[in-house]
C-alpha cells in the first residue's frame, strides 16, 4: 500500500494555470499505473489522466487532452499534474491515485475508471472562475 498525498490546488481565472502534485510514501519508480481524477459537486469521480511509471505513453481525457500534462518524477516519487488553459469547468476536487501493475511486455493498461485503483490522496480542490 501507497500512500498519497495532494497539493498545490487554489483559485484561479479563466486561462490561467497550476500545478499539483501528488507526493507518495513508497518507491513508485516501477510498476505503478498512477492517475488524477477529479470530482466536481454533485457529479461522479471521473478520469482526468493517467500513465505507467517505467512505460511510455500517457492517456488524457477528451475534455483536458492538450491543455493538462501528467508527469513524474521518480527521484521524488511524485506525480505531477499540470493545468493550462483552465475553464471554470475544471472546478473540481482533484484527486492522485496509484495501482501496481507489474510489467509485461507490449505495454500495461492503466485502468481509467476509479474501481481500478485501491490507493488513494485526500484531494486538493481548483476553482476556476469566469
Amino acid at each position: 500500500q501507497v500512500q498519497l498525498v495532494e497539493s498545490g490546488g487554489g483559485s484561479v481565472q479563466t486561462g490561467g494555470s497550476l500545478r499539483l502534485s501528488c507526493a507518495a510514501s513508497s518507491d513508485i519508480s516501477g510498476n505503478y499505473c498512477m492517475a488524477w481524477f477529479r470530482q466536481a459537486p454533485g457529479r461522479e469521480r471521473e478520469g482526468v489522466g493517467n500513465l505507467y511509471i517505467g512505460g511510455s505513453g500517457t492517456y488524457y481525457a477528451d475534455s483536458v487532452k492538450g491543455r493538462f500534462t501528467i508527469t513524474h518524477d521518480n527521484a521524488k516519487n511524485t506525480l505531477y499534474l499540470q493545468m493550462d488553459r483552465l475553464k471554470p469547468e475544471d472546478t473540481a476536487m482533484y484527486y492522485c491515485a496509484a495501482e501496481r501493475r507489474l510489467f509485461v511486455p507490449g505495454g500495461v493498461y492503466c485502468p481509467r475508471q476509479t474501481n481500478g485503483y485501491t490507493n488513494w490522496g485526500q484531494g486538493t480542490q481548483v476553482t476556476v472562475s469566469s
